[in-house]
């Protein structure tokens, strides 16, 4: 199975014969095996010399890049090679009709509420004090148009992140901050969205979707809004769980962090997040419908398949709800 290459260092990826090649100052010259890798996160200063570009895009591998702060700048984006004029023509009809669209952003939301709900009876079951917060978020019926349905996200997230300061052993977040982070907390969260993103938009680049169409976040000439929308399904069961874990087993502390621009993960941070990320990424479950074990990464691109699905009309959209 394709693994993900993740590039925390500065350097050059440049390409000899039919080699991919990424040399820097610390580990020197080593060749990478581009038939194994699902995609690239440049999280240094990473130099893309045009013949590996060629070749990563010949190979179909997606490369993300970050700046030095740890946010998403963009994504050098292959050629599509799943391409199905019926399906983007679909999705823009899902998007245009106003009925349409408010039935995917709700089912959408819904997703969002029962993982978010699911994640907080997880740690109440550990002691933590969140009956008020479950209460809350239970009370949320996304419906309506599409104003009323985000104004319904906006408060799940917001009663979700309250309940942090409870859920974790150290650091304490009093809102959602994002340029720059204020908090440890803060960093976090804004990395793990954007490799979040990232992954996403890989998996999306699978199938026949448009990364541009979404349904619940504007689309937008500066961003792919798909990956958005199904980014944040899985932001509590993947992103949060994450965090919760690195804190409040003590992986992660006060020294893996730098506070020279607001609150951001140092380089150790960043790769014991990774770590940890790409740990829950590869975790296997048994899928209820497919009765065999898959990776969450690839839930996420079945996530894709069933808007698709749905936009063709061949099966009503049902967002993913964690199962176990």
């Amino acid at each position: 199975m394709k693994q993900p290459l993740y590039l925390l260092s500065d350097g050059v990826l440049y390409r000899h014969l039919n080699t991919l090649y990424f040399i820097n100052k610390e580990s020197g010259k080593k060749p990478v095996p581009v038939e194994n890798i699902s995609d690239i996160y440049c999280l240094g200063n990473v130099t893309l010399r045009a013949g590996a570009a060629m070749m990563l895009m010949e190979k179909g591998v997606p490369v993300h890049f970050f700046n030095k702060h740890g946010f998403y700048t963009g994504t050098l984006y292959p050629r599509v090679q799943l391409n199905s004029g019926l399906v983007i023509v679909k999705q823009a009809e899902n998007y245009l009709d106003p009925n349409k669209r408010s039935k995917i952003a709700a089912e959408i939301v819904r997703g969002i509420k029962h993982n978010v709900i699911q994640t907080l009876k997880y740690y109440a079951k550990k002691g933590k004090e969140l009956d008020q917060y479950i209460m809350q978020i239970e009370k949320e019926e996304p419906a309506g148009d599409i104003s009323t349905i985000m104004s319904s996200e906006g408060r799940i997230w917001a009663a979700y992140y309250d309940s942090f300061n409870i859920i974790l052993n150290q650091f304490t977040m009093e809102k959602r901050e994002i340029r720059p982070p204020t908090s440890e907390v803060n960093a976090m969260i804004s990395f793990g969205n954007a490799l979040l993103y990232s992954v996403t938009l890989s998996e999306i680049y699978n199938t026949y979707l448009h990364p541009s169409i979404s349904y619940l976040h504007e689309p937008s000439e500066r961003r792919f809004s798909l990956a958005l929308d199904i980014a944040d399904i899985f932001k509590p069961v993947i992103v949060e769980r994450t965090i919760f874990n690195l804190v409040n087993n003590k992986v992660i502390d006060e020294g893996d962090f730098n506070k020279e621009v607001g609150v951001l993960l140092s380089n150790s941070g960043k790769r014991k997040f990774i770590a940890s990320f790409d740990e829950k990424m590869n975790t296997t479950v048994k899928h209820p419908e497919l009765g065999r074990n898959v990776t969450y990464r690839y839930i996420i691109r079945l996530e894709a398949y069933k808007i698709m699905k749905h936009v063709l009309g061949d099966k009503n959209y049902v967002s993913f709800k964690v199962w176990w």
